[in-house]
């Protein structure tokens, strides 16, 4: 609460400090072309004639005025843009009076002539035209050596958080691009955690059409956030990378490196690391050179039509074919060493496009984690204390490939294909004391497990598209095969006392030494077509069918190890095979004008399940039957609502449909371990969820204030959920059922605006959720309320070059209620506190702080528990050209990195603290390799930067 009122205190003062500094002025004036009819929309900037620096900026109403007030009293350069006319630009002294009246600027239509006047003139440091705002990133200086990240903190309108997480105009950024071209994935983060600021001329924000809109020509309505990177021409030609190593305390070390060469056609690219310092993944810095143009796109899974609806899904059950990315470690709980390299090649014309990149990845991690469990039963809690340890190897090679022909100007060819082969192994210990709250009943457990599997993993897809002449006509074909294949075996050992009275054992110890060997294997084959037909230039109408056959095939031997020697377990043991078979045809309508954009549609979909299992696929005995069939239809409606001037209004219903895991569908029992055993069902129906969701928001250009508001509602039908019985040893068996009544409701309003244009911004967020899901604890059934309440403050003040402090807070509080056991009911509070500060000394010295101070209090379990976590580091950039840096960091000053979590679901809270890197210090170098050096040259008359 102290840093509540310190962070308000902070926000108070610097709004005092800016209104109370030395007199102030205004200007004035009305921007009109030379007919002397006014000009609206154009962009006034007031800039320091000595570098250009942007002070204060608006746009001019519809009568052509202007107004930028609280300027400092001094000489300005005024700066006036308009899309097709001369840039105005003029230096004046403000006058004694409050405010000073520039009267009537003329501006000049560009013409030919003029075109040379053009390039000279000095750039702006931004333009604002229609929902595009253009930044001159020369303009935004950062420390040398700064990521496009640091670069984009520093424009009007945008936010970074901790976790690169950007938001523009108060909407989350959905893609950016390099040049126009997706070369670095679709995550933002990607490119701007890497790419360096100074290889940047132009940073672009804009509503960009999907995907899908682009390429059938139909507008959709649906808009997403983008940005784009335009480089200098100094870094379309060569190559740029950097390669840093550490040495630490501790015996901490690490080394990565990157080097990356593209042009306009092709980019090559190469990465590699290894550390002991729990960057188990690729590193946000690296990934972002790593994957390559195209490397996803909205037909790429080929399942047409509107996206909710149930189309099957391939790859459940954990399976990842992406590259492992993290924050650099930050986050990772206990201890771990890592090694990966890889390489990425791309090729992109405006014809052919490929795609491709290999990477091998491994980890050897180890986890000591202390935790606790209460679960909810009708009369009483069962509360489970664990002490264990885990010791996982995992190694990793994956590769993929996308390849994409325009055979002519109507029709084009895309092939997709994944593949991944991985290696591991694991070795769990574990000490789990249990008790009955409501009687004297308790016992434990001890468990010693291991594991080896290996596993591979195969997507391909190939997708035809062809356009008609007539605009808005489209029909597209995919077809997709996947497999998976996954073998492994299982070393399970325990010791369990199961119930005592307090004083002896009611029962014998009950001890399990078993040999578990399975072998999974599913395949899937899909087909999906669309079409599209324009029905007037306002009204189309599109339909599609899709088409799945899946097979999944188990096959798990169970051994018992006696003293004569291995017993095959009967119980235990399956033969599962189970087919999936689903068609989906479905058809729309849309209506576009204006900025009205509406659609209405529906699907019928059957689904068909056709399994058999047995103990062994040699049993002589008639296998178990599984078969069902389920039908549904399911609606689907959006409208979107361009209502001008920045201002959008949103709204959409439909029925998303999850298919069981094949995991929860097999009708095998996992004992790996005996106080909790899980059991599949292969009688499981799909998920329905009605979902119902709209919104608003707004960006006014003019004064960069942003409003965004959001409110969805979801209600479930045949909810998958994981009924538990408690029997009288204190076992605990979970199976997964379907149940009808789960519901969730939330909201989201952010406002955000500048305390003072290009100096500092405040931005206010706020969330609701309500959610209410039912659940059967030992055939009682139980309803748990979820309530959270969130709200959000962020603050950036960015007064110059030589001093940037970012902060913000987040307070939550989460009221949970069980319906079977009203005195489990707690409240669980969670504050987090950020701050990130960056300062230059004299000699170019650079210091940084980043401070999070969490806070975790839950009264019921007696949990107040704050941890602050303080880095610090101090660096200098050496060399010519300043290629070199070397950087000094201190890693949890205060030693107090606990990796703690808690949680509140269903029927059951639960904590856990693990072991986790803590302090240590760590000496690091970098050397940047960068492209050709730019040059000054004179064409056609004109002169070119």
């Amino acid at each position: 609460m102290r840093l509540l009122l310190l962070l308000l205190l902070v926000v108070i003062c610097l709004g005092s400090a800016f209104a109370q500094t030395t007199p102030r002025f205004s200007v004035k004036g009305t921007v009109v072309d030379s007919g002397n009819t006014a000009l609206v929309g154009a962009t006034v900037m007031l800039l320091t004639p000595k570098d250009s620096s942007l002070v204060n900026f608006g746009r001019s109403t519809d009568k052509g005025t202007f107004e930028l007030k609280g300027n400092k009293r001094m000489p300005y350069l005024l700066k006036i843009s308009y899309v097709g006319y001369l840039p105005y630009q003029k230096e004046f002294t403000p006058s004694d009076d409050a405010v000073t009246d520039l009267g009537n600027i003329e501006l000049k239509p560009i013409t030919k002539e003029l075109f040379e006047v053009v390039v000279r003139t000095a750039k702006a440091p931004l333009s604002i035209r229609g929902d595009t705002i253009e930044y001159n990133a020369s303009s935004f200086k950062v420390p040398p050596g700064s990521t496009v990240e640091e670069l984009l903190r520093k424009l009007p309108g945008v936010q970074v958080d901790q976790e690169g997480n950007i938001k523009a105009q108060g909407e989350d950024v959905k893609r950016v691009t390099v040049d126009g071209k997706t070369f670095f994935g679709t995550d933002p983060k990607l490119a701007t955690k890497n790419l360096p600021a100074e290889a940047i001329s132009k940073v672009q924000v804009f509503n960009d059409k999907t995907e899908k809109a682009k390429i059938t020509g139909v507008d959709d309505g649906v808009k997403e956030k983008t940005v784009n990177l335009e480089l200098k021409e100094s870094h379309k030609k060569g190559g740029f990378g950097k390669v840093t190593a550490g040495v630490g305390t501790d015996a901490r070390a690490q080394i990565r490196g990157n080097y990356n060469k593209f042009n306009s056609k092709e980019q090559f690219s190469v990465i590699g690391f290894g550390n002991n310092t729990n960057q188990t993944g690729l590193s946000w810095d690296d990934y972002q050179d790593f994957r390559g143009s195209q490397s996803f796109n909205w037909s790429d899974q080929g399942d047409f039509g509107f996206s909710n609806g149930g189309y099957i899904y391939f790859g459940d059950d954990n399976d990842s074919f992406g590259v492992p990315v993290n924050g650099g470690g930050r986050d990772n709980r206990g201890f771990s060493k890592n090694y990966a390299g890889g390489a990425n090649y791309n090729y992109d014309t405006k014809k052919t496009k490929l795609s491709s990149n290999y990477f091998y990845n491994q980890t050897q991690q180890t986890l000591d984690a202390v935790s606790s469990r209460e679960n909810f039963l009708p009369n009483g809690s069962l509360r489970t204390d664990i002490g264990s340890s885990r010791i996982t190897f995992n190694g990793i090679h994956r590769g993929s490939l996308r390849f994409e022909q325009k055979l002519d100007s109507t029709n084009t060819l895309i092939v997709i294909g994944n593949g991944r082969f991985n290696k591991g192994d694991e070795r769990f210990n574990s000490l789990e004391q249990f008790r009955r709250t409501a009687s004297a009943q308790s016992g434990q457990s001890r468990i010693n497990n291991s594991t080896n599997y290996d596993a591979f993993a195969l997507q391909t897809t190939a997708i035809f598209s062809h356009r008609f002449q007539k605009k808005g006509r489209n029909f597209s074909l995919s077809a997709a095969y996947n497999r998976n294949n996954t073998n492994g075996d299982g070393d399970q050992r325990s010791e369990n006392t199961l119930v005592t009275d307090g004083t002896n054992p009611v029962n014998p110890i009950r001890t399990i030494n078993q040999l578990n060997q399975t072998n999974s294997l599913r395949s899937e084959i899909k087909a999906s077509a669309l079409y599209t037909e324009p029905i007037s230039k306002k009204v189309f109408w599109e339909t599609f069918y899709n088409f799945s056959f899946r097979r999944d095939e188990v096959d798990r031997d169970v051994f018992d190890r006696t003293d004569p020697g291995r017993v095959f377990n009967d119980s235990l043991s399956r033969y599962y095979t189970n087919n999936f078979t689903y068609n989906r045809l479905g058809s729309s309508f849309r209506y576009t004008n204006k900025g009205f954009n509406v659609s209405l549609g529906g699907a019928a979909l059957n689904f068909h399940q056709e399994g058999q299992f047995t103990r062994d696929q040699t049993s002589s005995a008639a296998p178990t039957t599984v078969g069902r069939t389920f039908f549904t239809v399911v609606p689907n409606a959006s409208m979107n609502y361009d209502l001008k001037n920045n201002r959008y209004l949103r709204a959409n219903y439909s029925v998303n449909i999850r298919q069981p895991s094949t995991r929860d569908l097999q009708p095998v029992v996992d004992n790996s371990n005996p106080r909790y055993i899980q059991e599949g069902n292969p009688n499981l129906l799909p998920q329905l969820t009605h979902s119902l969701n709209g919104g608003y928001n707004m960006f006014n250009p003019a004064t960069f204030t942003n409003v965004f508001i959001n409110v969805n509602y979801n209600y479930n039908i045949n909810q998958i959920v994981y009924n538990q019985t408690v029997d009288s040893l204190l076992i605990t068996r979970t199976k997964p059922i379907n149940i009808d009544g789960g519901q969730s409701i939330g909201s989201y309003v952010s406002f955000g605006f500048p305390l003072k244009k290009t100096k500092s911004n405040l931005n206010i967020w706020s969330n609701v959720n309500v959610g209410n899901n039912p659940i059967y604890i030992n055939n009682v059934l139980n309803r748990t309320r979820t309530n959270n309440y969130n709200l959000g403050l962020r603050l950036d003040y960015t007064p110059s070059e030589k001093f940037t402090l970012y902060t913000n807070g987040n307070w939550s509080v989460t009221n949970t209620s069980y319906s079977i056991n009203t005195l489990q009911n707690q409240q669980i509070y969670s504050y987090n506190y950020n701050a990130d500060m960056n300062v230059l000394f004299p000699a170019g010295i650079y210091f940084n702080g980043n401070f999070n101070y969490r806070i975790y209090q839950n009264e019921r379990f007696g949990l107040d528990q704050k941890v602050p976590i303080l880095n610090l580091s101090v660096y200098k950039v050496i060399f010519k050209n300043k290629r070199g840096e070397v950087r000094f960091t201190a890693y949890d000053v205060f030693k107090r990195n606990l990796g703690i979590s808690q949680s509140a679901t269903q029927n059951f809270v639960s904590q856990e603290r693990v072991q986790t890197l803590s302090r240590y210090f760590m000496l690091n170098f970098t050397y940047n390799m960068r492209g050709v050096k730019a040059t000054t040259r004179r064409q056609g008359g004109m002169i070119i930067f």
